[in-house]
């Protein structure tokens, strides 16, 4: 329940500290004067959007200050979640400078806008005229139905296997995209992993093939160089290194006995001989093995040349064939899995399906049983509306075969506004001042049903008098039997059924504009009510017939203690 409301520089308050009671509280004012300064103020308590247009001419900063007591239990829970301290009481406090930037707290403590709407919601609820003209949008009165029948939880789930099965079905699409030119990739796959088997078998060393290539190329040459160094070595008839090192030995045999340092020599001389010599025998078998059979040399060229075309044609250089072999094959084996991944996902996504439609099943069950529950407490608070034998209806039209993150329902308010008349969608025979009947007949249903504490109505009575008039003010204070009502209105008959009542008021000196908002006792509720019957002269007449009304209203009413309250400067 709020308790206390403190407003300083905002919009054209400088300060109010008003204490507000239980049951049904009416703020009434002059057109103009700035009634719904304190809807707009509650509205920033409860998480609304504010800008420096609120923060009062000169001033540096707005700020509204909301004391919360007796708290739901949700509310105490919010709280120990969030680890906030209290002691049963709650202040509630937004800041907001004049460059725009917003503050806002909760007992002290500052928390995100996010975290005060949501602990807001929990405690306020503002009904203002523009709901009235949401009605006719599907989606307003599918939320509003929702609400009715507490389906806040099982529409979550819907909503999140709604966007499960969605992102399934996109991954599934894009799979059976892939999967559609698979075959014939497979095909191609096939074929080149073959093709490069076969170029590859038996060829162990692809660097050395292509030496072997370039050697058979140049093999005259090589030839006879190869000849000549053995001619040279060995073979010369003319004197061969061979030969040469053969006397240089003989000539220093007869002198190693005598001189150690020659025997060194002649050793080291012999060594040379005999490497030579290995280097001849090495020179010949070169020589036999260029001697190649001309088939051998064919097949050389012919697996070399495959080879290379095949490095061009995957643009790779010969010796990554092996590993362009092995990747192909790996993507193979990726597209067969691929058919049995795609069977997994497909049935995933059936499952995903059928969970989807048997949750939205049971959300259009919850709807269903709420809609005739609400359409009857509807039709019930038109009677006196001023709509004798209307009649109002939910039509619930559900598409088994449809998917939506808010189920498979369209959901469509009918209303036959005379007996006899057909229902027809609320937006095609509902008149303004119909409209607005019958959204205060909607809004009374729907905040019959809610534990909001704090119900805020913000000239919901436009569009009606007389005696309809009083039954909307009866509605209001029957609301607040239960809970809080605070009501911004410009009509004394329901003014006068509320239990507490406060006047806004405009003054000016000429140079600065302030509001006023101060509480007002009997004798000034009687004056404020003559004035809302009578006008700017206020008669003798209208201050008994405001009496009368009060006197009405106070026979229905359940007293209500009062509270000492500083007006607003």
């Amino acid at each position: 329940m709020l308790t206390d409301l403190h407003l300083r520089d905002f919009v054209i308050v400088e300060e109010a500290q008003l204490a507000i009671d239980p049951g049904m509280t009416a703020l009434t004012g002059e057109t103009g004067a700035g009634k719904s300064i304190v809807v707009d103020a509650l509205s920033m308590i409860a998480g609304g959007r504010a800008s420096g247009d609120v923060v009062r001419e000169g001033a540096e900063r707005a700020e509204v200050a909301a004391t919360f007591a007796a708290l739901p239990p949700a509310a105490l829970a919010w709280l120990e979640d969030q680890s906030i301290a209290h002691d049963g009481e709650v202040l509630a406090r937004r800041v907001v400078g004049a460059d725009g930037r917003s503050r806002a707290y909760l007992n002290g403590q500052p928390v995100p806008l996010q975290s005060m709407r949501q602990f807001a919601d929990l405690l306020i609820d503002v009904h203002g005229q523009q709901e009235f003209q949401q009605l006719v949008s599907r989606d307003a009165q599918r939320s509003l139905l929702d609400e009715h029948a507490a389906a806040t939880g099982i529409l979550s789930r819907v909503a999140a296997l709604h966007a499960s099965l969605r992102d399934g079905e996109r991954e599934l699409e894009a799979r059976r995209a892939v999967a559609a030119n698979a075959d014939a990739r497979r095909d191609l796959l096939r074929f080149e992993i073959a093709e490069l088997g076969d170029a590859l078998n038996g060829v162990t060393d692809i660097a050395a093939l292509f030496i072997e290539r370039k050697r058979i190329a140049d093999r005259g040459r090589l030839a006879q160089a190869a000849r000549a160094a053995l001619t040279l070595c060995y073979d010369g008839e003319d004197g061969s290194a061979h030969d040469l090192l053969a006397r240089a030995l003989a000539a220093l045999r007869p002198t190693t006995a005598t001189d150690p340092d020659l025997h060194a020599v002649a050793g080291q001389l012999e060594s040379v001989a005999i490497e030579l010599r290995e280097a001849a025998d090495t020179l010949r078998r070169y020589l036999e093995a260029l001697d190649v059979d001309p088939a051998s040399l064919e097949e050389t060229e012919r697996r070399a040349a495959v080879l290379e075309d095949l490095a061009r044609k995957h643009r790779v250089r010969p010796e990554e064939l092996p590993a362009r072999a092995g990747a192909l094959a790996r993507e193979l084996d990726g597209l067969e899995t691929s058919v049995a991944d795609l069977a997994q996902l497909e049935e995933r996504c059936a499952a995903r399906r059928a969970q989807y439609g048997q949750t939205a099943g049971e959300l259009s069950a919850a709807r269903r049983a709420a809609a005739t529950d609400l359409a009857k407490r509807i039709t019930a608070l038109m009677q006196p509306l001023g709509m004798p034998g209307g009649r109002f209806e939910i039509a619930l039209v559900t598409d088994t075969g449809s998917c939506a993150a808010h189920g498979q329902d369209a959901v469509d308010f009918l209303v036959a506004a005379n007996p006899g008349q057909t229902a027809k969608p609320i937006a095609r025979v509902a008149s303004g001042g119909e409209l607005s009947r019958i959204g205060l007949a909607i809004q009374v249903a729907a905040a019959a049903r809610t534990r909001t504490a704090c119900l805020v109505f913000d000239e919901v009575d436009t569009g009606v008098g007389g005696a309809t008039a009083e039954i909307v003010g009866r509605q209001l204070r029957a609301l607040a039997q239960t809970g809080q009502v605070l009501c911004v209105t410009h009509l004394p008959q329901v003014a006068s059924q509320a239990h507490a009542q406060w006047r806004v008021a405009k003054e000016s000196n000429g140079r600065s504009t302030r509001a006023r908002i101060e509480r007002l006792d009997e004798a000034g509720r009687v004056e404020e009510i003559a004035r809302m019957l009578g006008g700017v002269e206020v008669s003798a007449q209208a201050r008994a017939h405001a009496q009368e009304m009060l006197g009405r209203g106070a026979e229905a009413r359940t007293p209500r203690p009062s509270k000492r309250s500083r007006p607003a400067r």
